[in-house]
């Protein structure tokens, strides 16, 4: 079962909402309208627990189909109609849980629910994980004369192909289920460190601009990262390499632990590789990752040319790399309240259509977004929800710029996850994760445009074409760069190299310098960047940032250019879900990402901005 939740902003990637200015009130003080509505998941707690008792006392209820399923199309069907209406209940409970926690991490009870339901979650895959190789074991010329006489599975023709695509790298049922019952203890290496960077890591505090003393967290990196004084940024650049230093053996144990357990999944699985296994996932083929990381080499230039601008602007004489994400337009204090954002997306999204627009009424209406600051509540933005629940958006709103982008985004993905659930059904009513940055994407590159064209005076323009560029280059760029480290460290494991600190250091060191060019000061500290970024536990994740980015970007393009025949092919893709493969449903909605075409299309977006930004800071 996928639970929807973007990993972008989401549960496994916190993204600190920056120049945090409203003080947070207790949870309890909060209004209403500015909280999401979990009520119409469960009324309370106590229907929770009820549900929750309901279910639990179902365990086992897929047992009696076990070694039936080819029996007859009435009992596959019907041991398929049970295994999902499991899985929409146990949806509805993780949803309910993590959201309520998410609202006050210090809730201890909703901690506790949270781990009731992931166990609860371990211990129903392990029951079920005989369901596929089972269906696999069905001859196609039976699925085919079930699929004839009884046109209610017919439905599930594409779920078939998917479950026979996977049938040469599936185990015996018995093995299959050990495996499943193992899934928590193959994430202790990610988890282990989660709870050393977010509770056991202390850093050097450091004075902020007024020369007071402030925490430095992993939370408050990324915001001192962006200050106007260099001192601060630098200090914080230092402080938090210094203690990642101090653990970079014990970074580097989890890390070479966790690619051990991809490396062993793959050999188990019988794949040649581990990116092979991690793409065939999603149907991706190995071909897409290749094109992305060539595609970025070939346009390498624009990065430096785009470093070299902020050398210039930022009149330094050496440029390091905590001067990367300070903005290159000063006096501009772009703030909104949360209605006048409502009003602005409206605008900006209308290329979209008027349905699309009606929708985004519907996740205010509906009260889909918990968006004021609370004591205690989690950190970053994402987008939930499940297939039988409304799609729900978390973050901290306090009126930047980089707010207004946050909320584009995360409605994105919400407004895509709601098209796919009114079209598809259950069994096609998620994306693959390959799709899932395209439509948040799409959004933000609409905002850009719209704010780009209503801007007030040049310096605002510059402003977002500061946030444009610094976007772009920290998803498309960036991500690429992860995605060849986390290539190139999967490589060495399974030629039997060791991945220790001092080798992961060295191969990021080189990578960095590539990436970045001569503009940029090699900080010994880069080298370490490695051992603080999450996404390399998340076996080949990253490089889906730089192909959903430039995706959207292209997709953006052509319904900017192009009209309303790129708009109805974009809505189609919206409302598809997973009833095709990716690549194939791309494809329809007007990009091949088999291609360098459509990289080099985006890649092409972000020349023309950055000229006009070089044109605009003269």
């Amino acid at each position: 079962m996928n639970m929807t939740f973007n990993r972008s902003h989401g549960l496994l990637t916190s993204v600190p909402q920056k120049n945090a200015t409203i003080a947070p009130m207790k949870r309890s003080d909060v209004p209403n309208e500015q909280t999401w509505d979990l009520t119409i998941v469960f009324a309370d707690d106590d229907a929770w627990e009820k549900s929750f008792s309901e279910l639990k006392n179902k365990r086992g209820v897929l047992s009696p189909y076990k070694g039936q399923l080819a029996s007859s199309a009435e009992t596959l069907l019907e041991a398929i109609q049970v295994k999902e209406s499991a899985e929409k209940a146990l949806g509805k409970l993780f949803v309910y849980a993590f959201h309520r926690s998410d609202e006050d991490t210090a809730n201890t009870n909703y901690l506790a629910m949270k781990a009731r339901v992931g166990d609860l979650l371990a211990e129903l895959m392990g029951e079920a994980a005989w369901f596929e190789p089972e269906v696999a074991s069905i001859p196609e010329k039976t699925l085919q004369h079930f699929m004839e006489e009884l046109p209610a599975l017919r439905i599930y023709r594409h779920f078939f192909e998917n479950i026979s695509r996977r049938k040469p790298h599936q185990l015996e049922p018995n093995e299959e289920t050990l495996l499943a019952r193992a899934s928590q203890i193959f994430t202790a290496s990610e988890e282990t460190y989660g709870i050393l960077c977010d509770a056991d890591m202390t850093f050097k505090p450091i004075k902020d601009e007024s020369g007071n003393k402030v925490e430095l967290t992993p939370s408050t990196y990324g915001v001192l990262l962006e200050s106007r004084i260099r001192r601060v940024r630098r200090d914080a650049f230092r402080n938090m390499y210094e203690t990642f230093g101090q653990f970079r053996n014990t970074c580097a144990s989890t890390l070479s632990n966790a690619i051990k357990v991809n490396t062993y999944m793959k050999n188990v699985r019988h794949f040649e590789t581990g990116r092979e296994a991690a793409l065939f996932e999603n149907a991706i083929p190995e071909s897409v990752y290749d094109s992305l990381i060539e595609a970025v080499h070939d346009h390498l230039t624009l990065l430096h040319r785009y470093v070299r601008l902020r050398k210039r602007v930022l009149a330094v004489s050496k440029l390091h790399s905590y001067d990367l994400y300070v903005s290159l337009v000063d006096d501009v204090d772009q703030r909104y309240t949360f209605d006048e954002a409502k009003e602005i997306l409206y605008n900006a999204l209308a290329p979209l259509g008027s349905d699309y627009i009606s929708l985004l009424r519907q996740a205010f209406d509906e009260r889909w977004i918990d968006w004021a600051p609370n004591i205690g509540k989690r950190s970053g933005a994402y987008s939930g929800g499940f297939y039988n629940t409304n799609p729900f958006v978390l973050m901290s709103w306090h009126g930047t710029l980089d707010n207004l982008y946050t909320l584009a985004h995360e409605l994105g993905h919400s407004c895509h996850s709601k098209m796919t659930r009114q079209t598809q059904p259950y069994v096609y009513g998620n994306y693959s994760i390959f799709l899932a940055e395209i439509a948040s994407t799409c959004n933000e590159v609409l905002l850009t445009a719209y704010l780009l064209d209503h801007a007030e005076d040049d310096k605002v323009k510059a402003y977002v074409l500061n946030h444009f560029l610094d976007g772009f280059k920290g998803t498309v760029f960036r991500q690429t760069q992860f995605a060849e480290f986390e290539h190139l460290i999967h490589q060495a494991d399974e030629k039997g190299v060791a991945l220790t600190a001092e080798y992961l250091s060295e191969q990021y060191a080189e990578l960095n310098k590539k990436y970045y060019g001569k503009s940029l000061s090699a900080d010994p500290e880069i080298a370490l960047e490695w051992a603080r970024i999450p996404h390399f536990y998340y076996n080949y994740y990253v490089f889906q940032y730089a192909t959903g980015y430039a995706a959207a970007t292209a997709l953006a393009d052509a319904i900017l250019t192009e009209g309303q025949g790129a708009v109805d092919r974009y809505l189609e893709f919206l409302s598809s879900g997973s009833s095709d493969w990716p690549i194939d449903t791309l494809k329809r909605a007007g990009v091949d990402m088999t291609k360098k075409e459509t990289l080099i299309r985006a890649l092409d977006v972000f020349e023309r901005q950055l000229s006009a930004m070089e044109n605009l800071i003269g």
